[in-house]
């Protein structure tokens, strides 16, 4: 059984370490991972039994104190056998048993802690990015702020086009790499985000800034700005975010506005009713509740 593993090698989102230290520590990551996985190279796909998936998921727990990895390395294990059963390698999925003593339970995650920037130090972030000074300031700071607005993915932001935006209908068709389409979608379908009024403005300020330009082209000038965010952060003495920070703030605001998170949920292109969206904000509800209950009078 042929297995190959990553470290998400593009990622920059390790807070603390200095640029220069992470390609190595995402080296020693990548070894570490083939190290877990070493042994299901040397096995047949029909030869594998509930057995050896406890010992390796026991294996795996103890190498990892986050349940994040551990649920994600064991789903891709089902998987695989799954492929396997699928092409008529074997009939029964030995890490999916329902014997009690072969079940591998997954471990329950911690909460997703979030270090947002508060409006007043998020308005700062960007003054900092836009006057940078470097030829790429200001398209990095649309960038952060169309991020934001929307609550995009990275790699769905960049291939967004004029012609996505619906100024009329005030919304963004999301369709994501022409190639391989949206996150857990199929390649050719979409989903539409509603314009709120900042993500309508700085649209409308950028198409006439750039008129000439053809319905094809792409709407964001930069395909990605950490190092501006990293140098803005460090610069307001805020904590370190990310691309992907940006759609926790875009759906924190939106929460504390007052939209249910079933709603935000869709915007983000979340699957799953709500309940990722839940698990992640719920917080924020229950916040959100208590202050409007202060409110109320007799």
């Amino acid at each position: 059984m042929k297995v190959i593993t990553g470290t998400g090698g593009k990622s920059t989102a390790m807070p603390g370490v200095r640029r220069g230290d992470r390609k190595e520590i995402q080296e020693a990551e990548r070894k570490r991972r083939e190290q877990d996985w070493a042994a299901w190279g040397t096995l047949k796909l029909r030869s594998v039994t509930p057995q050896q998936c406890v010992e390796w998921a026991a294996k795996l727990r103890r190498a990892y104190a986050g349940g994040t990895t551990f649920n994600k390395s064991l789903s891709c294990l089902q998987a695989i056998l799954d492929i396997g059963i699928e092409r008529g390698a074997r009939f029964d999925n030995p890490a999916k048993s329902k014997i009690k003593e072969l079940k591998i339970a997954r471990v329950k995650e911690a909460p997703t802690e979030l270090h947002l920037p508060e409006p007043d130090e998020f308005r700062e972030f960007l003054d900092a990015i836009s006057n940078s000074g470097s030829g790429w300031s200001k398209p990095c700071a649309d960038l952060v702020r169309f991020l934001s607005f929307t609550g995009l993915r990275i790699g769905e932001a960049r291939f967004v086009t004029w012609a996505d935006c619906d100024f009329k209908r005030g919304q963004i068709t999301v369709r994501g790499n022409p190639k391989t389409g949206l996150k857990r979608r199929k390649p050719g379908e979409f989903r539409t985000v509603p314009m709120i009024p900042d993500a309508r403005n700085l649209l409308r300020k950028l198409r006439t800034e750039r008129a000439e330009e053809p319905e094809t082209e792409s709407v964001m000038q930069v395909a990605e700005c950490q190092r501006a965010m990293d140098r803005a952060a460090k610069l307001v003495g805020m904590a370190r975010i990310t691309h992907h920070d940006l759609r926790h703030l875009f759906a924190t605001r939106c929460i504390e506005s007052g939209v249910d998170i079933p709603t935000v949920s869709r915007w983000l292109g979340h699957q799953d009713g709500g309940a990722l969206a839940m698990k992640v904000y719920g917080h924020l509800r229950n916040q959100h509740s208590q202050a409007m209950a202060g409110k109320v009078k007799f």
